[in-house]
């Protein structure tokens, strides 16, 4: 069995910071130690002197392969995840989908076959309930069983994912027995698609106007509700990529209260701004996800809501789009440019630069990045903290190292890069993937089909 140790570096988890040695054997953490404290032999030695060694990111919203607005998202099972290794995140959590009249499982076996033998790193599943019903709610027990511990509804996109309030009370009121997180993407689609119908009939089509519909209102208004319907329910609720600060604050209220309310936030709210969808010559359709990019005074509430602990992960919500022939598709009508955008490749890296920027502490960085995404999904302490009977997923991290964001250099397949030109400090040198280098000095070691489906359990808002 081969024996890993990684020596000399500055291991960082959610509650340390400690100069240990690492030593991994059989895919796991066996032991960690004071350097020069020990004999330990080992196979491979990797020397992390003036690194840091950390917990493999782990990405609890992604999808990949998924489809949109008569397209589907650009990157693959094999693309994303190989771009998430470079980046290193050693975990995604991706959607899979219930189709319309069809049965969850139907929805889960279609994703499985998606990503079953190409994948990267590790990964596991949602399941987004499109058809919430008395069989899709019955078939929830099951897929908990299964390790499957979380479903997302949506008060968005009437006519392809919205859920009404009953639907989402139901679901809610299932999941208090069966233990399952209810997930939910928080926008009032209905109001939305008449302010929609409103912009376009007065020639508003340019991508900004996409921002300018989807209020921050809204987006409030949406969160009130599905927290409200979730305390009915005596269900703890966990909202997606919250981007303005009524939203925020909502969220806070919540917390303030005592109630099991959650929320994550994603690289592109705390790092662009609705600037970025005004560019001009349509470039600010790359730009066009949902929830939107916001005024740049909505992030510094992000940041401090993420370092109060009243936002609790970041997750990128990785659904890339090629520009062209993809984006496109939007020109002269924002309401038809696919809603997604590029970033599994760059979290963890910009969440640095976070740090070297003072809106986070070291600690903080690994929290919201690996360890509380870990808790909140049930794969805690399997993945996302660096510790004896651990997954071996460890990344090596250069803290000193310069780059440049760009497409020609990242590995998402997209013709874009969000953050084009962007210089940051840190990046990653080396990766593990349960004790495996499929990184290693910035060239690829790994292989598809080296990832595994990793089953779920509860997380402890369940117990």
């Amino acid at each position: 069995m081969t024996r890993t140790l990684i020596t000399g570096g500055l291991v960082i988890t959610a509650s340390d910071e400690l100069h240990a040695d690492v030593l991994v054997e059989g895919g796991r953490v066996v032991a960690l130690a004071t350097h020069g404290s020990h004999d330990w032999q080992a196979d491979r030695v990797i020397d992390a002197a003036q690194k840091y060694v950390i917990p493999g990111g782990v990405d609890a919203h992604t999808h990949m392969e998924m489809p949109f607005g008569g397209t589907q998202a650009s990157d693959t099972f094999e693309t994303g995840t190989l771009a998430a290794a470079w980046g290193g995140t050693t975990t995604v959590v991706d959607f899979a989908i219930q189709p319309k009249g069809g049965s969850l499982q139907e929805g889960l076996d279609t994703w499985h076959a998606k990503a079953d033998g190409v994948c990267a790193i590790d990964y596991a599943f949602h399941m987004i309930m499109s058809d919430v019903n008395a069989a899709s709610l019955k078939e929830m027990d099951h897929l908990v069983e299964a390790g499957v511990s979380s479903v997302k509804l949506f008060t968005a996109y009437p006519g392809v994912f919205l859920s009404d309030d009953g639907q989402i009370l139901r679901t809610m009121q299932r999941a208090a027995d069966n233990g399952a997180l209810v997930m939910t993407h928080a926008e009032n689609g209905l109001a939305i698609d008449v302010l929609v119908e409103q912009a376009l009939a007065r020639g508003e089509r340019d991508p900004r106007h996409h921002g300018e519909v989807r209020k921050a209102l809204l987006e409030a208004e949406a969160t009130h509700r599905v927290i409200k319907l979730a305390q009915v329910a005596g269900a703890p609720v966990y909202v997606v990529h919250v981007s303005a600060r009524e939203a925020v604050a909502e969220l806070m209220r919540a917390r303030d209260e005592g109630l099991p309310v959650y929320g994550e936030t994603c690289p592109q709210y705390l790092f662009l701004s609705a600037d970025n969808l005004a560019e001009p010559d349509f470039e600010g359709a790359k730009y066009v996800c949902s929830t939107p990019l916001r005024p740049a005074e909505h992030q510094e509430t992000l940041w401090r809501a993420l370092r109060t602990n009243d936002l609790q992960v970041v997750s990128t919500d990785h659904c890339p789009f090629c520009f062209r022939g993809q984006k496109e598709l939007g020109r002269g009508d924002f309401s038809k440019i696919p809603n997604g955008m590029p970033g599994v490749e760059n979290r963890m890296d910009l969440l640095h630069q976070a740090v070297v920027d003072g809106h986070l502490d070291r600690r903080r960085w690994i929290e919201i990045a690996c360890t509380a995404p870990a808790r909140m999904f049930g794969l805690h302490p399997k993945k996302g903290t660096i510790a004896p009977g651990s997954d071996a997923d460890l990344v090596i991290y250069d803290p000193h190292a310069e780059q440049t964001l760009s497409a020609r250099t990242h590995h998402m397949n997209v013709d874009y890069s969000a953050y084009e030109g962007r210089r940051i400090t840190g990046r990653v040198e080396t990766v593990l993937s349960r004790g495996t280098v499929v990184i290693e000095n910035r060239r690829h070691t790994g292989r598809a089909g080296h990832g595994v489906y990793v089953p779920r359990g509860l997380g402890p808002h369940a117990r």
